[in-house]
């Protein structure tokens, strides 16, 4: 009997080494179990095998009906694991910051004027910004960068070789790329804490109310009079305010205009169209590389003063930045009784 438990162990450990499915290494076990039961219970008992096997086939019984008790067991315990529910895990807690993103946003806290509780309510902060572009790349890398914690990026485009000369979210391998992917990619290296929403289509007039009211705050970083005013007419139907840049050549302005506050809407301050040719686009103009930068990181800052408290914005005012004559002049602007955009929503 010794010597057949001896030469089970072996097989087993055979198919240790050699790696075979468990499942095979038991069936070569059971067919020598199953030989020696039968011979004892065919052969007579005066039979050489037998007395080398033990004589008795009624040891060889129960350790079998022990086995079977054993990986019927086993498996009941597989089965019942399998049916029992995972784990819940609770959420995050965006009120909580793990050691990584304390030391990441040390010099945020340390502002008196941003601190803890600024830098929690950036946590908690959905910010969507129009267009991952010139103005786009510098405003969503910062965000980023301060740890909002979720941003979203609307844009149909793909990077392009003469995007690269400002637009400093993309990378040349990623020339060909939708924008907004890229966009992503970056912003996710550079904060692994924060949450992206890419969104590879065109914004329309359908979906920019529905949009807009999922977040806090919108930028828009577009280069198009159309879409400005619809971006506007749309941040004024959800009531969310919204911090608009623009440039071309060495010139470029901003402001945050948000009538359910009491600020004037880009309507407001722009009630018609430039003619054809005043203000052309950066693809006919030109522009200079940093400008969008200066700008972009302009949007940013607005954004992250407007979420945390800090300071006074530009709500009613619009600066002008004058890049080859290093000047900046910043001018008041208020709500016109006429507007046709927001007259009646402020009323």
């Amino acid at each position: 009997m010794g010597f057949v438990l001896f030469l089970m162990a072996a097989l087993w450990a055979l198919g240790w080494v050699l790696k075979p499915p468990v499942k095979a290494r038991l069936v070569m076990i059971g067919l020598v179990y199953t030989a020696v039961v039968l011979a004892h219970l065919v052969l007579p008992e005066t039979a050489e095998l037998r007395r080398a096997t033990g004589g008795d086939a009624r040891p060889w019984l129960v350790l079998g009906g022990i086995g079977v008790i054993g990986f019927g067991y086993m498996g009941l315990i597989r089965r019942l694991r399998a049916k029992s529910p995972a784990p819940i895990t609770p959420p995050p807690n965006p009120n909580t910051f793990r050691e990584a993103e304390l030391n990441r946003y040390a010099r945020h806290i340390v502002l008196r004027e941003i601190g803890g509780t600024g830098q929690k309510k950036l946590k908690a902060a959905k910010v969507l910004v129009i267009g991952a572009g010139g103005l786009g790349s510098p405003a969503l890398l910062y965000l980023a960068a301060a740890g909002v914690g979720t941003i979203g990026v609307i844009d149909d485009d793909l990077v392009d070789g003469s995007n690269l000369q400002r637009q400093i979210i993309h990378r040349d391998e990623m020339i060909g790329t939708p924008k907004v992917f890229s966009a992503q990619a970056a912003m996710e290296a550079l904060n692994p804490f924060i949450t992206v929403r890419p969104y590879h289509r065109r914004l329309e007039a359908e979906i920019a109310q529905a949009l807009f009211a999922e977040y806090d705050l919108v930028l828009d970083g577009t280069d198009n009079f159309d879409t400005r005013y619809m971006v506007n007419r749309a941040a004024v139907a959800a009531g969310v305010p919204l911090i608009s840049a623009a440039i071309t050549q060495w010139e470029g302005q901003i402001s945050l205009y948000h009538p359910k506050s009491g600020a004037a809407c880009f309507e407001c301050i722009f009630p018609t169209r430039p003619a054809p040719g005043l203000a052309p686009a950066c693809a006919e103009a030109g522009v200079i590389a940093p400008l969008p930068g200066i700008l972009g990181a302009m949007m940013a800052l607005e954004a992250i003063k407007e979420i945390t408290g800090a300071g006074e914005g530009l709500r009613g005012r619009l600066l002008i930045h004058d890049a080859l004559y290093a000047e900046t002049r910043v001018m008041r602007i208020k709500p016109r009784a006429d507007c046709a955009c927001c007259a009646q929503d402020a009323a």
